[in-house]
Protein backbone atom coordinates (compact mmCIF):
# COMPACT_ATOMS: atom_id res chain seq x y z
CA UNK A 1 0.00 0.00 0.00
CA UNK A 2 1.45 3.06 -0.74
CA UNK A 3 1.17 6.40 1.29
CA UNK A 4 -0.94 9.45 0.58
CA UNK A 5 0.86 12.68 -1.08
CA UNK A 6 2.22 15.18 1.55
CA UNK A 7 2.93 17.99 -0.39
CA UNK A 8 -0.78 18.81 -1.25
CA UNK A 9 -2.26 22.61 -0.71
CA UNK A 10 -3.36 23.66 2.45
CA UNK A 11 -6.70 24.70 2.75
CA UNK A 12 -5.54 28.55 3.25
CA UNK A 13 -2.80 27.76 0.57
CA UNK A 14 -6.05 26.86 -1.55
CA UNK A 15 -8.37 29.69 -1.20
CA UNK A 16 -5.66 32.49 -1.41
CA UNK A 17 -4.29 31.14 -4.36
CA UNK A 18 -8.00 31.38 -5.75
CA UNK A 19 -8.27 34.85 -4.91
CA UNK A 20 -4.96 35.89 -5.89
CA UNK A 21 -5.28 34.33 -9.28
CA UNK A 22 -8.83 35.72 -9.23
CA UNK A 23 -7.10 39.26 -8.95
CA UNK A 24 -5.64 38.43 -12.47
CA UNK A 25 -8.45 39.33 -14.10
CA UNK A 26 -8.57 42.81 -12.95
CA UNK A 27 -7.96 45.15 -15.82
CA UNK A 28 -6.36 47.83 -13.34
CA UNK A 29 -3.08 48.86 -14.39
CA UNK A 30 -1.95 49.57 -10.61
CA UNK A 31 -4.36 47.24 -8.32
CA UNK A 32 -5.17 44.32 -8.71
CA UNK A 33 -6.82 42.46 -5.67
CA UNK A 34 -8.87 39.21 -5.48
CA UNK A 35 -11.30 37.66 -3.25
CA UNK A 36 -12.70 34.13 -2.47
CA UNK A 37 -15.84 34.10 0.25
CA UNK A 38 -15.52 29.89 1.73
CA UNK A 39 -18.09 28.19 3.21
CA UNK A 40 -17.67 26.84 6.92
CA UNK A 41 -17.32 23.02 5.19
CA UNK A 42 -14.15 24.96 2.86
CA UNK A 43 -16.61 24.86 -0.49
CA UNK A 44 -16.16 27.96 -2.72
CA UNK A 45 -19.30 30.10 -2.33
CA UNK A 46 -17.93 33.24 -4.49
CA UNK A 47 -15.08 34.72 -6.10
CA UNK A 48 -14.66 38.61 -7.23
CA UNK A 49 -11.78 41.10 -8.95
CA UNK A 50 -12.06 44.78 -8.45
CA UNK A 51 -13.13 46.54 -12.08
CA UNK A 52 -16.21 47.94 -13.20
CA UNK A 53 -19.87 47.26 -12.96
CA UNK A 54 -21.45 44.87 -15.90
CA UNK A 55 -22.09 47.24 -18.36
CA UNK A 56 -19.73 50.33 -17.66
CA UNK A 57 -16.98 49.33 -20.77
CA UNK A 58 -13.49 49.37 -19.49
CA UNK A 59 -12.11 51.04 -22.59
CA UNK A 60 -14.96 54.19 -22.21
CA UNK A 61 -14.04 54.67 -18.29
CA UNK A 62 -11.08 56.12 -16.79
CA UNK A 63 -8.16 53.99 -14.83
CA UNK A 64 -6.37 57.00 -14.16
CA UNK A 65 -5.35 57.36 -10.35
CA UNK A 66 -4.74 60.70 -9.83
CA UNK A 67 -6.49 63.61 -11.40
CA UNK A 68 -8.22 67.70 -10.95
CA UNK A 69 -11.97 66.15 -11.89
CA UNK A 70 -12.31 62.96 -9.52
CA UNK A 71 -14.83 62.45 -12.59
CA UNK A 72 -11.90 61.31 -14.50
CA UNK A 73 -10.09 59.02 -11.85
CA UNK A 74 -11.20 55.32 -11.09
CA UNK A 75 -12.49 55.26 -7.57
CA UNK A 76 -15.74 56.78 -8.07
CA UNK A 77 -16.46 54.06 -10.91
CA UNK A 78 -14.31 50.87 -9.42
CA UNK A 79 -15.91 48.05 -7.75
CA UNK A 80 -13.81 46.17 -5.07
CA UNK A 81 -13.21 42.67 -5.45
CA UNK A 82 -14.41 41.72 -1.72
CA UNK A 83 -18.09 43.96 -3.08
CA UNK A 84 -17.73 42.15 -6.12
CA UNK A 85 -17.75 38.97 -4.65
CA UNK A 86 -20.56 39.04 -2.08
CA UNK A 87 -22.76 40.73 -4.82
CA UNK A 88 -21.80 37.43 -7.34
CA UNK A 89 -23.26 35.10 -4.82
CA UNK A 90 -26.18 33.89 -5.74
CA UNK A 91 -27.21 31.54 -3.19
CA UNK A 92 -28.75 31.81 -0.32
CA UNK A 93 -26.68 33.32 2.85
CA UNK A 94 -23.10 34.13 3.59
CA UNK A 95 -23.38 33.81 7.33
CA UNK A 96 -20.30 32.13 9.03
CA UNK A 97 -18.54 32.36 5.88
CA UNK A 98 -14.95 32.99 5.13
CA UNK A 99 -13.69 35.65 3.19
CA UNK A 100 -10.05 35.42 1.13
CA UNK A 101 -8.86 38.65 -0.22
CA UNK A 102 -5.28 39.84 -1.59
CA UNK A 103 -5.69 43.18 0.05
CA UNK A 104 -6.93 44.21 3.47
CA UNK A 105 -10.50 45.41 2.92
CA UNK A 106 -11.86 49.35 2.91
CA UNK A 107 -14.05 50.66 5.19
CA UNK A 108 -17.09 50.47 2.41
CA UNK A 109 -16.20 46.98 1.89
CA UNK A 110 -15.89 46.31 5.62
CA UNK A 111 -19.71 47.21 5.85
CA UNK A 112 -20.91 44.56 3.40
CA UNK A 113 -18.66 42.14 4.77
CA UNK A 114 -20.34 42.56 8.26
CA UNK A 115 -23.55 43.11 6.75
CA UNK A 116 -23.55 40.04 4.59
CA UNK A 117 -22.79 38.21 7.71
CA UNK A 118 -18.92 36.54 6.39
CA UNK A 119 -17.33 35.74 9.84
CA UNK A 120 -13.61 35.73 9.17
CA UNK A 121 -11.80 37.85 6.92
CA UNK A 122 -8.17 36.16 5.72
CA UNK A 123 -5.74 38.84 3.78
CA UNK A 124 -2.56 39.36 2.69
CA UNK A 125 -1.49 42.43 2.41
CA UNK A 126 -2.19 45.38 4.47
CA UNK A 127 0.00 48.17 2.83
CA UNK A 128 -2.90 50.86 3.72
CA UNK A 129 -2.76 50.37 7.25
CA UNK A 130 -2.67 53.35 8.55
CA UNK A 131 -5.01 55.00 6.10
CA UNK A 132 -8.53 56.50 8.27
CA UNK A 133 -10.23 54.16 5.79
CA UNK A 134 -8.95 50.36 6.72
CA UNK A 135 -8.76 52.05 10.48
CA UNK A 136 -11.96 52.49 10.43
CA UNK A 137 -12.65 48.90 8.17
CA UNK A 138 -10.90 46.97 11.73
CA UNK A 139 -12.71 49.43 14.37
CA UNK A 140 -15.72 48.24 12.69
CA UNK A 141 -14.91 44.68 12.28
CA UNK A 142 -14.19 44.18 16.26
CA UNK A 143 -16.99 46.01 17.31
CA UNK A 144 -19.25 43.46 15.07
CA UNK A 145 -17.29 40.52 16.19
CA UNK A 146 -15.54 39.83 12.79
CA UNK A 147 -12.17 38.24 12.93
CA UNK A 148 -9.36 39.35 10.72
CA UNK A 149 -5.92 38.07 10.25
CA UNK A 150 -3.55 38.13 7.82
CA UNK A 151 -1.85 34.79 5.09
CA UNK A 152 1.36 33.40 6.33
CA UNK A 153 3.04 33.09 3.24
CA UNK A 154 4.35 29.51 2.99
CA UNK A 155 6.52 31.03 -0.11
CA UNK A 156 5.50 28.30 -2.26
CA UNK A 157 5.90 28.55 -5.75
CA UNK A 158 2.88 27.69 -7.87
CA UNK A 159 3.11 27.34 -11.65
CA UNK A 160 0.42 26.70 -14.16
CA UNK A 161 0.84 26.54 -17.81
CA UNK A 162 -1.84 27.40 -19.78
Amino acid sequence: MSEKRTDYLSWDEYFMGVAMLSGMRSKDPNTQVGCCIVSQDNKILSMGYNGFPIGCSDDEFPWARDGEDPLETKYVYSTHSELNAILNYSGGSLAGAKLYVSLFPCNECAKAIIQSGIREVIYDCDKYADTPSVKASKRMMDAAGVRYHQYHRSNRKIEIEL
